[in-house]
């Protein structure tokens, strides 16, 4: 059914969407748009340095030698 929309279905569902939302709130929905990507932009690199945070924590912590790790 979604086939065969093309070029011309689109823009008059675009048209359609304009007349009855208007440039304002379409504008206002949009912005809002990008401020949620942002959002999730910023949250997904601060969950990534906190994950390498805690790795490398992890790493550093442990000291003990390999020979006393085996007689544990």
């Amino acid at each position: 059914m979604l086939n065969n929309i093309g070029l011309p279905g689109i823009l008059l569902i675009a048209i359609v969407v304009l007349v009855l939302f208007g440039r304002g709130k379409i504008s206002g929905l949009m912005g809002e748009v990008g401020k949620g990507i942002t959002s999730f932009k910023k949250g997904i690199n601060e969950g990534t340095k906190e994950l390498e945070e805690e790795a490398a924590a992890e790493v550093a912590s442990d000291v003990t030698p390999s020979e006393e790790k085996d007689k544990a």
